[in-house]
């Protein structure tokens, strides 16, 4: 008897052992699935880990069935797998079950049906009992959940289990295969035909009495001559303009034979272009990326935008498909990849590939499968986050655009990894090289530059020598003061606007909050709707004439008059992108505006057709949130305009600043990138704040000068490393028991590295209340221990009955 020891999709940190015949060793390997019972269930996707002859102290249960004929996860993965785990404080199911596509999590049904010598005794049947019965005579099973619908109850295991008990029915699982592989139909010349005897008879024959069929054979014979590709039923029907009714006469006859082929649901058909020389300073960046790489694994390449680091990269892409080996491409938003997979293909062509959350179960098991066989298609991976848990085998090259991307950090469910951060550990394991990108560098990467770890290249001129977008600020204060404003406008920017639209370019207006108006007030009394789930205010969508909670999606009809004392004088305070929207739409009626938000983003292809439109310039004004500072290129924008960059200053977070002059820059990155400088108006009651002057210069370093001094004094990252632990439960007093026992506990290791129990600026959230411990672990002390320490009191916490119910998370470098 041999064992294996298996990793289980679900939150526990221990794998689980079960044993098998030694007959079955031949059909086992690491990284096949297993199907194994569990408790009273069964769990179809165990993942084998390592296969032994140690039998472990208990008794072992028998596998019940091997899932798979050749491993679907590789060595690489699993490595990558176990630090994620070990890392990010989490279980390797909960790993397994993030990385894993749907699909390959395979699910079971419940099935009923009737015993094959049953003998019905209506006597013995109870009226819901019959009910069930006579189903089953009429068709062979039933679901579970058809049986609940046939008798109009939600619980009906012990309907089942007296039915077992009479002997009158079986029930049986059956396990459904998610993925359906695409297939196609071509036809050809049915193989006893293909001797010369044989075929001129048919010839002869066809020629008396069936000349159209005569004629669709000879036309298959000419397109099987011109092309060695197969030939679909559409095609020869076109070649021979003849009707589906005479290619069925021959199918029916046994001429010609139907036959499928499985294709993938993406193929590139088209031509590919060579990759365009250099600029002189790309190419000076280029080399220097190369001489960093020799004796270290990461590199930043910070290049101001519309630098064309994009050129840089596929520069590099090249140098790498030439050595045989694979690509990866991280973006942050899946907006991103829609123009960067048209720049590749043109140069890569059927090399690319596409993996993220927009593309169907289907495709991106295709995708894995691709890589898994090693096929030329999946020699360029571009993808979002997930894309890291792929199963690469010969990976040389990991890109991370937009580094500096807090998208890349996942919240829920685990693990809570960091893309960028994953995916450079994942380059070491693979002994692959690391480029990462960006305008504006995270404030810990540069100064992983600064001290050394990473190399460091610049890119200081913008494409074409075209000078850096001309940032100006209007003082809302003064407008307001001197009546220069009209509704969220002020008369400057729309002044701005109606030149640059009669210059026939197109402008950006960002707003970083979606919906119409966050608050909507009674003028009255002061009382604005609140989501009954969560301690927000409920947002307005104009559209649907809603208000919404953008935390639980709770959602209702906007009100006419005011819940707390009846009077319609409800007003809207703030605004977001559909207000935006409305307001411009007034003020310019004969122009074509549009707006990008997760609102109108939904859709698949959605994206893409507002990209594409942009590009053709059928959009004058694009409104949008932060989804357009994100690396997007268009030649023609002739302005930007932030409607109000305050609110992104004075949010209450250590990395409010870094990430408002990474926003700004970015968003103000869109204008000018053609032929001439384009210009940025920023609306602000500070116009003279620190950052917003640093930016106007364009001067990153300055920036970076002026947060580091911070960070230092107040010990905050890069300084120290962040662990947080949000502790959730319905009521109230037992989370805060909860939250005091933990953080003294914690005080017992750790002392004044814990800050807290503090709650967070919306303390309940799906009727569940939050509170927040933090851990700042310095330099100095080990993190392997510190994560031990937190690990035991964790333990501890679990074991105490009251505290049961109470959810706890810990989230390791938090963002």
């Amino acid at each position: 008897m041999l064992y294996v020891d298996v990793i289980l999709p679900i939150p526990i940190k221990n794998t689980f052992t079960y044993h098998f015949p030694k007959s079955l060793l031949d059909y086992i390997d690491i990284g096949m699935r297993v199907t194994v019972p569990f408790g009273k269930s069964k769990i179809h996707t165990g993942i084998v880990l390592r296969i032994h002859d140690k039998a472990p102290e208990y008794d072992t249960k028998e596998i019940d069935q091997i899932l798979d004929e050749t491993p679907i996860i590789n060595k690489h993965q699993l490595k990558h797998w176990f630090w994620l785990a070990d890392y990010y404080m989490c279980a390797l199911g909960e790993v397994v079950r993030a990385a894993l596509p749907s699909a390959f999590l395979l699910e079971s049904e419940t099935l009923i049906s009737l015993k094959n010598n049953f003998l019905e005794n209506e006597a013995s049947l109870t009226d819901e009992e019959y009910l069930i019965i006579e189903a089953l005579q009429r068709q062979s099973s039933l679901r579970v959940e058809e049986v609940q619908s046939i008798i109009d109850k939600k619980n009906v295991v012990k309907l089942i289990q007296a039915l077992l008990a009479k002997e009158y029915i079986d029930v049986q699982e059956e396990v459904f295969e998610q993925y359906i592989p695409k297939k196609k139909s071509y036809v050809r010349l049915a193989k006893e035909y293909e001797t010369e005897n044989s075929l001129n008879s048919l010839l002869e024959e066809l020629s008396t009495r069936a000349t159209k069929q005569r004629d669709l054979l000879m036309n298959l014979f000419l397109l099987q001559a011109q092309t060695k590709k197969p030939i679909n039923p559409k095609q020869l029907l076109k070649s021979a303009n003849a009707s589906s009714g005479v290619l069925k006469a021959l199918i029916d006859k046994g001429v010609i034979e139907k036959y499928e082929l499985q294709e993938d649901r993406h193929n590139f058909e088209g031509e590919t272009t060579a990759i365009s020389k250099l600029t002189t300073a790309q190419e000076e960046a280029y080399i220097a990326i190369n001489k960093n790489f020799k004796d270290k694994t990461v590199c930043l390449l910070h290049g101001v935008t519309s630098s064309g680091k994009t050129e840089v990269y596929i520069k590099c892409i090249e140098d790498v498909l030439k050595k045989g080996k694979q690509v990866l491409y991280l973006v942050p938003e899946i907006a991103l990849t829609t123009q960067l997979i048209g720049r590749l293909r043109k140069h890569f062509g059927p090399q690319l590939s596409v993996y993220h959350s927009r593309y169907s179960v289907h495709e991106r098991i295709e995708v894995w499968n691709n890589l898994q066989a090693g096929k030329e298609k999946a020699q360029i991976v571009i993808g979002a986050r997930s894309s890291i848990f792929l199963p690469f085998n010969n990976l040389g090259l990991l890109l991370v655009d937009e580094e500096h991307e807090a998208s890349y950090k996942q919240h829920n469910p685990a693990p809570r990894y960091h893309g960028r951060d994953a995916a450079i550990v994942l380059g070491m394991q693979h002994k692959a090289n690391v480029l990462l990108g960006s305008a504006t560098p995270s404030i810990e990467t540069y100064t992983n530059c600064k001290a050394g770890k990473y190399g460091l290249v610049e890119l200081t001129e913008r494409y074409r020598n075209v000078p850096m977008p001309k940032i100006q600020y209007i003082n809302l204060k003064e407008a307001y003061k001197k009546k220069q404003m009209k509704g969220r406008f002020s008369q400057r920017l729309l002044d701005a606007i109606k030149h640059t639209l009669e210059q026939g370019e197109q402008v950006i207006l960002f707003q970083n909050r979606r919906g119409f108006s966050p608050v909507v007030e009674c003028t009255t009394c002061g009382v604005s709707p609140q989501c009954p789930n969560c301690d927000v205010s409920l947002t307005y969508h104009e559209y649907r004439k809603q208000l919404r909670c953008h935390y639980c999606g709770y959602s209702m009809a906007m009100l006419v008059s005011c819940m707390a004392c009846g009077n319609e004088t409800l007003d809207y305070k703030g605004f977001g992108t559909q207000q935006i929207e409305k307001e411009i739409s007034q003020y310019f009626p004969d122009y074509r505006i549009q707006r990008m938000d997760q609102d109108t983003t939904r859709r698949k292809h959605a994206y893409e057709k507002i990209i594409e439109r942009m590009t053709l310039r059928k959009i004058d004004i694009l409104v949008g949130t932060q989804m357009l500072a994100k690396g997007l290129d268009f030649s023609n924008i002739g302005l930007v305009g932030v409607l109000q960059a305050d609110n992104l200053l004075n949010f209450p977070d250590f990395r409010a600043h870094e990430r408002s002059f990474q926003l700004l820059q970015q968003v103000a990155g869109r204008a000018g990138r053609g032929n001439k400088q384009g210009d940025v108006l920023i609306q602000t009651y500070d116009p003279l704040q620190t950052t917003l002057q640093v930016l106007r210069d364009n001067d990153y370093k300055q920036m970076y000068a002026n947060e580091i001094v911070e960070r230092r004094d107040f010990k905050y990252p890069p300084f120290v490393k962040l662990i947080q632990i949000t502790l959730r439960d319905r009521n109230y007093q037992k989370m805060r028991q909860a939250a005091n026992w933990y953080a003294k506990a914690m005080r017992v290791p750790f002392s004044s590295q814990v800050l807290g129990p503090e709650d967070p600026a919306i303390g309940r959230i799906r009727n569940q209340y939050i509170t927040h411990i933090m851990l700042k672990i310095p330099h100095n002390h080990s993190v392997k221990q510190t994560k031990q320490n937190l690990q035991r009191i964790h333990n501890q916490f679990s074991a105490i009955k009251e505290f049961r119910s109470v959810r706890v998370i810990i989230d390791v470098d938090p963002i």
